[in-house]
């Protein structure tokens, strides 16, 4: 077996010791948060304002799928079930639950070094405070639920959350089991290494390395069907994959692995935090982040495809401003994003 190595001059937010508190806070608030459940409109999504029609179209398209970030609905500001069973909860539970990362730099975390109970910023959490403000009024009626990679989909089918905002990418086989928002970010997958590595992108330097993915990610389902596809280099290994993507980076650091293969625009920030690795090479996907939610919540796709239409309008706390605030530093050089033209499903 390969001989590991220690890596040292570990600096910068993403040491090893900020590493294993973020992922250890994770894990246990990923315990400790309580289970609240929502319910959507009627299983076959027929309740409600004609939305049946809506939601078949829409299982159709998702059955021919050929561009996932192009199913989605037409947005709109009308209410529906799934916003009046949200609207209707109590007190403190009057709140709109929604899956996060608190680990991903600039993206959902917890900053180590802003003292005392750090609370959740980045630019996922912009997006969730700004879908809070439209449903209810109130950019703080928001319940956060930290949720591990491969939970996503169990978390928005379980009734865990009412919509997850977490660096989620669009695709075929997800539009089987979630709906999908307009997208609100386009990025692609990466090979994030150290910068001594002899490593260059995805290419041949691959051959014999090991590479770590998140469970459930698009990067592990990428990289198994062009190992199907013969399109992987030679003896790749990739048996090392980690419940949250920011375990990779960790690995990575130990000289566990040789590299890892996520979302340029996590790769970027996964970079930022550790000076000693770097993105090598291209992009050799394309890929969007969209919020998901429940199938039949046609009402909140809806509902929330209008709150990105004008969070990409607002020139003053829109998604450039997020964007500067939170990404610009990391991925003007790597992989600069701007926000992806939405198209939606035509209805008849």
């Amino acid at each position: 077996m390969r001989a590991r190595r220690l890596r040292t001059g570990l600096e910068g937010w993403g040491g090893v010791g900020a590493m294993a508190l973020a992922c250890a806070l994770a894990v246990l608030a990923a315990l400790l948060l309580p289970v609240v459940h929502s319910h959507g409109g009627d299983d076959d999504g027929t309740a409600g304002g004609g939305q049946g029609v809506a939601h078949g179209s829409r299982a159709r398209a998702a059955e021919e799928c050929k561009a996932p970030e192009k199913q989605t609905l037409a947005p709109s500001g009308d209410d529906g079930p799934t916003v009046d069973e949200i609207r209707a909860r109590e007190g403190e539970k009057r709140k709109l639950i929604v899956g996060v990362d608190q680990n991903s730099y600039r993206w959902g975390y917890r900053d180590p070094n802003s003292g005392g109970d750090a609370e959740l910023e980045g630019f996922d959490i912009d997006l969730a405070h700004r879908i809070a403000k439209d449903v209810l009024g109130d950019e703080d009626a928001v319940q956060f639920k930290a949720i591990p990679t491969d939970q996503r989909v169990p978390a928005i089918q379980d009734g865990r959350v009412d919509m997850v905002v977490r660096t989620m990418t669009i695709n075929c086989d997800r539009l089987k089991d979630v709906a999908f928002s307009a997208p609100y970010f386009q990025t692609g997958q990466q090979v994030l290494a150290p910068k001594s590595s002899e490593i260059t992108g995805y290419d041949g330097t691959l051959a014999g390395k090991e590479i770590c993915t998140a469970a459930g990610s698009t990067a592990l389902s990428t990289l198994e069907q062009d190992r199907t596809d013969g399109k992987l280099p030679e003896g790749v290994d990739l048996r090392t994959t980690v419940p949250n993507q920011l375990d990779c980076l960790v690995r990575l650091q130990l000289g566990e692995v040789d590299a890892v293969v996520t979302d340029g625009a996590l790769a970027a920030s996964q970079a930022a935090q550790d000076p000693t690795v770097e993105l090598k090479g291209d992009a050799f996907t394309t890929e969007y982040y969209g919020v998901a939610m429940k199938k039949d919540a046609d009402d909140l796709v809806r509902r929330v495809n209008q709150v990105l239409e004008q969070w990409r309008a607002d020139r003053a706390k829109g998604w450039q401003h997020s964007y500067d605030r939170w990404l610009s530093e990391t991925m003007d050089d790597a992989a600069k994003s701007l926000p992806p033209t939405p198209q939606y499903l035509r209805e008849s």
